[in-house]
């Protein structure tokens, strides 16, 4: 792992009239990065429900985690300047040697893990713009409306035998449903599927639809230009996430109270309460990690040998930053009551809450602040589109799924990939638009497939060390931090056996990795059907190898080992770790 590195020049890599195109420096994509602190508003409800007082410490343990097992991307990142699609791609190459499915798993795994990005996005930012223009009306007791509902001789029969506060209750429930807009009760399908969740086609769904549409225009141009304008979108969100991080602090609206004690939401660390901690320690992974995007653009970077290390820690350092003030200050105003509220879980009432974090529910600051909400997440969902397209785009490109994918339009945008990434998430928002459990499901099954890629790219780093000593580095992680963050890959995993089933359904875990098997005969189909079971030539160039003739298996048995024991690590933390029983 120490063996000296060679004198190459891999530096500012060459550009080409073919495939991407080299136009990003390191500041562009920290730009496309900054959808990642919008994340944390996406599920800092669930996050309160699951962890508790313990939600800010579980975001704070989360986002530092995800800031160390960076510097092992940066430094296989570093390795292949000619490929885009972020780290799986990278650590991807390392797991060759050892095994053609397992190579491609990191790269599928890491696919399903950020596209849904596009969908749940698309699904709370569907949910401001209908509470902003077809609101859902408001009694209450006391509204002149229901007085007059319960007045009317007509409704005697409804509240016969009921107390005043039933019969309210029938009253408000009664005339909400006839004064809901039209739009939001419109649905064109709505059923059960398989008892799994349920799928609904109405107005939320046409409006994330237009949503990821308007996403991919703005992509079709290029990564340059989606840089330009997450730069302005990410300035427009990032500000206001900052205040509203620190200003609670400074203005006393934190009540301290709301951080202690410090225990699961049972009350207790036994093993329901520590089961309790993981599953929120896993979800928050998906949100915190995942500025890892920010080294998927190494194709286009100008300079990669520079770009990349750059990129990723700047993005990684504003994640921490934005996470942990932002969390700490929503669960020290709103309190574990106020987080576990069904507008702070779904999303859709997290701009209402900053806005009397910071401007006392003045009306105007709380209209801006869901502007920002809705920018924040067009920004998250820019930010998957661009990051899971490479992903796929690279995968055509080096032969581990479909040739189709590996296509680029006049200006650089891999226009298939977003394509099949626009299809897939239509198909989801059907799901994300019907309810919270939906959503979570959804965020629980592709989580399983981004600690599997996490945990197999945390591996790649040691891997390359021994199979590729000589190839040169432009940044070298040091020799403890590469152990550490392998240790890091097998908590992942811990978090996952013990979490999956915390987030939506029981069984998340198992169908989460019934989905990333999917990849088996995908590939089947590329290597031995399109490509007669050879690699293109140009897979591993960056490694000095023919892609026939893949090089010494120099780890030995280690990887094989690695996966062993990772495989007991899933089991054995899904097996010992239970939530209480329902009561």
């Amino acid at each position: 792992m120490v063996t000296p590195t060679r004198d190459v020049e891999v530096g500012a890599a060459p550009a080409d009239s073919q495939g991407l195109h080299r136009t990003l420096d390191w500041k562009g994509a920290f730009w496309i990065a900054s959808g990642v602190p919008a994340l944390v508003l996406i599920s800092i409800g669930g996050m309160g429900a699951t962890a508790g007082k313990l939600a800010f410490v579980v975001w704070a343990i989360s986002v530092v985690m995800g800031l160390i097992q960076s510097y092992s991307y940066a430094e296989i990142a570093g390795l292949f300047a000619n490929k885009s699609g972020g780290a799986a791609v990278y650590g991807a190459a390392a797991w060759l040697r050892y095994s053609k499915l397992i190579a491609p798993l990191s790269v599928w795994c890491n696919w399903f893990a950020w596209t849904p990005v596009l969908s749940l996005g698309c699904a709370v930012a569907a949910g401001y713009i209908l509470n902003a223009v077809a609101p859902l009306p408001n009694f209450t007791a006391e509204s002149p409306q229901v007085v007059a509902w319960l007045q009317d001789a007509t409704h005697a029969a409804a509240i016969a035998g009921k107390t005043g506060a039933e019969a309210a209750n029938v009253a408000i429930t009664a005339l909400t449903a006839d004064a809901t807009p039209v739009i939001r009760s419109f649905k064109l399908l709505d059923f059960s599927f398989f008892g799994l969740a349920k799928i609904e086609v109405g107005a939320t769904f046409f409006i994330g639809a237009a949503l990821m549409l308007a996403a991919f225009a703005i992509q079709h141009r290029g990564i340059l230009g989606t840089a330009r304008i997450q730069m302005w979108i990410g300035l427009l969100v990032i500000v206001p996430m900052l205040i509203v991080g620190i200003v609670p602090f400074l203005t006393g609206n934190v009540e301290y109270s709301n951080f202690t004690p410090l225990v699961p939401p049972n009350g207790a660390w036994d093993n329901a309460g520590w089961t309790y901690f993981l599953g929120a320690l896993f979800i928050a992974g998906w949100s915190s990690y995942a500025f890892e995007t920010a080294v998927c653009y190494t194709r286009e970077f100008k300079n990669p040998a520079v770009d990349t290390k750059k990129a990723i820690i700047a993005a990684g350092l504003l994640c921490v930053v934005v996470y942990s003030l932002v969390a700490a200050s929503f669960q020290g105003h709103l309190g574990l009551e106020g987080m576990t509220q069904p507008g702070i879980v779904d999303g859709t009432g997290v701009a209402a809450a900053m806005g009397d974090m910071v401007g006392g529910n003045n009306a105007i600051v709380v209209h801006l602040l869901e502007m920002m909400m809705i920018l924040a997440l067009v920004l998250a969902i820019m930010m998957a589109m661009a990051g899971s397209s490479r992903t796929l785009y690279q995968g055509g490109v080096d032969g581990w799924l479909p040739k189709y994918l590996g296509h680029v339009n006049e200006h650089g945008a891999p226009t298939r990939a977003m394509w099949t990434d626009l299809v897939f998430n239509l198909g989801l928002l059907t799901f994300a638009a019907s309810d919270a459990t939906a959503y979570y499901l959804i965020l629980s099954i592709s989580n399983v497939g981004y600690m599997i890629f996490i945990f197999l790219n945390l591996q790649s780093t040691w891997i390359h060390r021994i199979d590729s000593p000589n190839i040169k580095r432009p940044y070298r992680a040091p020799n403890w931090l590469v152990g550490f963050n392998a240790f890091l890959g097998f908590v992942n995993l811990a978090l996952m056996g013990a979490g999956a089933k915390v987030w939506g359904n029981p069984n998340a875990l198992w169908y989460g990795l019934i989905f990333a098997a999917l990849i088996i005969p995908v590939f089947l189909y590329r290597h031995y059907v399109q490509d007669g079971g050879k690699f293109p030539a140009h897979m591993l160039e960056d490694l000095d190898l023919k892609s026939q003739d893949l090089g010494e298996r120099r780890a030995g048995f280690l990887p094989y080992l690695t996966l062993i024991l990772a495989a007991g690590v899933v089991l054995s933390s899904h097996y010992y770790f239970q939530l209480p029983p329902a009561p």
